[in-house]
């Protein structure tokens, strides 16, 4: 088996996918963060000026989404077909809540009627918060398990068997993260009545992610147990899970003093943290099989040949630094508070 940098090329697609999807959950989370908050605010000037924080980057943001769907084809097609097959009607959902939302920014403002503005921003809201919901839902199904046969395909008895407990908890703990991190955010580009609003939303958000956060982990380490196998066999492991909390209590440590730029930094790093948390409860798995674990979906068994993770790794090396080029520059480029002008959603 070829190596790059002592790592075999599924341990490198691995991370390289996994990379992706924190740029993804940072970059995006936010965003969703931000637009799961957006009724609470209550002046038709608060909701346009929260819209046009996030509306020079949210399509940026999802360009991580569709590279990172990309990257888990070409690298782990079965994976692909085996997760897509199997949470068919959250994927669904997710791909309608994200078109909704969408619309609803580009439209919101195209009419000067209340109800029109009113209608949008509503879509606006509920797709934000089902869209960090779902994501949630599917990270929990993953690391719960699915019911995976012979061959790698489903073989799941129920329509709604991926709504199960713990799937719903990692949903709302993604979720009131996501509304924390956006909360941050919204905090760097705002100033008045709305950053004052802010603050209080965000200590309220740091709550709820605090307890969903707590209770999600220890029905985890109850019922969950082959997610800690790992830690329990190589017990260094565990200075992962010190730092992601570490990194969790320094978030309102830095809001109360108003430090927001840092406190959006640990935001982001808790985010980041948790899942390369995830990525350890997995490796070397992908999906585990609730059936029976000889059916249980590794990297090797879902990996494309050496040759093509060989040639897309050269593809990584050249358009990786051109993405994190690109994110730099839009935000170089926006940042400071928001100032409407005619041009403003």
């Amino acid at each position: 088996m070829e190596t790059f940098l002592g790592l075999d090329y599924p341990t490198c697609w691995f991370l390289v996918v996994g990379g992706l999807f924190s740029g993804y959950a940072i970059l995006d989370g936010f965003d969703f963060g931000a637009g799961a908050w957006h009724l609470f605010f209550k002046k038709e000037q608060s909701r346009r000026i929260a819209l046009n924080a996030v509306g020079p980057v949210w399509d940026g943001n999802e360009v991580w989404l569709v590279i990172g769907g990309g990257a888990l084809f070409a690298g782990f097609p079965v994976m692909y077909a085996t997760l897509f097959s199997s949470l068919y009607v959250p994927f669904m959902l997710f791909l309608v809540f994200i078109i909704f939302r969408a619309i609803a920014i580009e439209f919101r403002g195209k009419e000067p009627m209340l109800w029109w503005r009113r209608l949008w921003d509503v879509c606006y809201s509920i797709s934000s918060i089902m869209l960090a919901f779902l994501l949630g839902v599917v990270l929990g199904n993953v690391l719960q398990g699915i019911a995976i046969g012979p061959n790698f395909e489903y073989a799941g008895s129920g329509f709604f068997e991926f709504l199960n407990p713990y799937a719903l908890m990692t949903g709302v703990t993604t979720l009131t993260l996501f509304m924390a991190h956006g909360a941050i955010y919204l905090l760097l580009k705002t100033e008045g009545r709305l950053f004052a609003k802010l603050t209080y939303l965000l200590k309220k958000g740091m709550i709820f992610f605090m307890v969903s956060f707590a209770i999600t982990s220890l029905y985890t380490l109850l019922y969950i147990p082959h997610l800690s196998d790992d830690f329990k066999s190589n017990p260094a492991l565990f200075i992962m899970p010190l730092l992601t909390f570490m990194s969790i209590a320094n978030v309102p440590r830095l809001a109360s003093k108003r430090n927001y730029k840092m406190a959006f930094f640990f935001s982001s790093l808790t985010v980041s943290l948790l899942m390369v948390l995830v990525a350890i409860e997995l490796y070397p798995n992908l999906l585990f099989s609730t059936l029976d674990p000889k059916y249980s979906l590794d990297i090797y068994e879902a990996a494309s040949s050496d040759k093509s993770l060989g040639i897309m790794l050269l593809f990584v090396a050249i358009g990786g630094p051109l993405v994190l080029g690109y994110t730099f520059f839009v935000y170089r480029t926006f940042r400071g508070k928001v100032q409407l002008d005619d041009h403003s959603y």
